[in-house]
């Protein structure tokens, strides 16, 4: 019995063996024409900068440095998508195991009894009678036409789909981190320097206060120097406020808890000004900036997941090929179960398709190569967006340090010109209107600077942002079933 048991299967194997190939297209990648070079407008902002695998410490800023690796430990977001990686892990494992037979045990122990009226006596007819069975069973589908390769493919897919979307949460994560923190900066400078023009503006107003008491000016000068200290505290409150919902949203994306968000909230006290501005960013060609990307690298395995599920919809039309084995051992008292003459076999096949579906397994697959469709309409759509954010990541960068420049000489040239202003209103040469139209310019000035900063550092990261910074870009290893 068991010599037979085992030529069946090896029948098996063999069968197994020569199993058809799968159905349904091969995944091919899609061809996208790219350009060798960036538009010479914008080629002269990227320039080689080495190691950019933690491209925010690039900045030089202990403060951002902790946040970031504060958000990246705590965030919900990521920890979410680290949780899906996990679910699709398990179904490409689910995938895997599909492919070995299932083997199964059973153990069995009943008490009948039969009619007389049916069953002679000397047959155990009207006589209760025990039975004890133990067996292991084998079973194991042929994978005639593909249909679990296909779905291992499209379950591998899924997984380096959700692996490289991880990364590209991971990188918007820090990019929002970094910008929003930046944000926050500028809008810390911009109350600083509200603040301290209205303190000057009041040690003005005081002098002026004792000037019109003492004959030497007229009311309009004092009013005007009121307006022009009412005028810089109005600017206050929105300025705080925004700094307030700024910190906020920072709070939110680096993981602070319930209890940290209601209570005062403190990021450091780097200022602006001392932040390090990144010299030189990552230089790519538009051709490598695909396999940079993670958002494109999920959209192109979501593309190979849809086509694989093609030919799995395709196989799921023909008949199945379901191999057993049972291999056991029966006996009427407990204690003849492994006795001679106990044992119990059997091997068999079983071939079972769909005969009349009315088409439900037709439209199965044109759902899916509709899927398929969509899929590569996506990966389209990624790789544009890519190319856009890029391009644009690169222009910005491009006059984002020429404006600062630019502000930088205005604000020169301001300071300049409430030097000198101040110096004719002591003499008497100008009256005290020019002396205030000269100090809000130097007050917008200052914040225009601020801004202005605070943008070129927003610049730096939105391109090692766009340009996939912060990620190997190396593919998934995928053991084979």
């Amino acid at each position: 019995m068991v010599n037979n048991l085992r030529k069946s299967l090896i029948a098996l194997s063999m069968s197994a063996a020569l199993v058809g190939c799968a159905m349904g297209p091969d995944y091919q990648p899609v061809d996208i024409e790219l350009s060798d070079s960036w538009p010479q407008q914008i080629a002269d902002a990227n320039t080689q900068l080495g190691d950019w695998q933690q491209w925010w410490k690039q900045f030089d800023d202990e403060d951002l440095n902790a946040l970031v690796e504060r958000a990246l430990d705590d965030s919900l977001e990521l920890q979410l998508q680290l949780q899906r990686i996990e679910q699709a892990r398990a179904q490409l494992g689910m995938s895997s195991a599909e492919f070995w037979p299932s083997l199964g045990g059973q153990a069995e122990a009943t008490r009948t009894q039969q009619p007389a009226v049916l069953l002679p006596a000397e047959f155990g007819g009207g006589t209760p009678r025990n039975q004890f069975t133990i067996a292991g069973s084998l079973s194991y589908e042929l994978d005639l036409w593909g249909r679990l390769r296909r779905e291992r493919e499209a379950s591998g897919a899924l997984l380096e789909q959700s692996l490289y979307g991880t990364q590209a949460i991971r990188l918007n994560l820090v990019g929002d981190v970094v910008t929003t923190y930046f944000n926050m900066r500028a809008l810390e400078q911009q109350v600083a320097v509200t603040q301290s023009t209205i303190d000057s503006y009041q040690e003005s107003l005081d002098l002026i206060q004792i000037r019109y008491e003492g004959g030497a000016i007229d009311p309009l000068s004092l009013r005007q120097g009121r307006a022009q200290l009412e005028g810089a505290r109005a600017m206050l409150p929105d300025l705080q406020e925004a700094l307030q919902t700024t910190q906020t949203a920072l709070a939110m994306l680096v993981g602070y808890t319930p209890q940290e968000m209601l209570s005062e909230l403190s990021f450091g006290n780097t200022r602006l000004t001392e932040i390090n501005v990144p010299d030189a960013l990552p230089e790519m060609l538009p051709s490598e900036l695909l396999q940079r990307r993670p958002d494109v690298r999920a959209a192109e395995a979501y593309m190979v997941a849809a086509n694989a599920q093609i030919g799995a919809a395709q196989a799921s039309r023909f008949p199945s090929l379901n191999l057993s084995a049972m291999l056991g051992t029966t006996a009427l008292n407990i204690d003849n179960l492994f006795a001679s003459g106990t044992e119990t076999w059997s091997v068999g096949g079983n071939l079972a398709g769909p005969l009349l579906d009315f088409g439900r397994g037709r439209l199965r697959v044109e759902s899916a190569e509709a899927a398929s469709a969509q899929a590569q309409t996506q990966y389209q759509q990624a790789v544009l967006s890519a190319l856009r954010d890029t391009r644009d990541a690169l222009t910005m960068h491009y006059y984002a340090q020429q404006r600062v420049d630019a502000i930088r000489r205005q604000t020169d040239a301001i300071n300049e010109t409430l030097e000198l202003a101040e110096l004719q209103y002591e003499a008497g040469a100008i009256g005290y209107f020019e002396l205030l139209d000269a100090q809000r310019e130097q007050l917008n000035a200052e914040l225009n600077l601020t801004q202005a900063l605070s943008q070129r550092f927003v610049a730096s990261a939105n391109l090692f942002k766009a340009m996939g910074g912060g990620w190997d870009g190396e593919g998934v290893y995928l053991p084979g079933p």
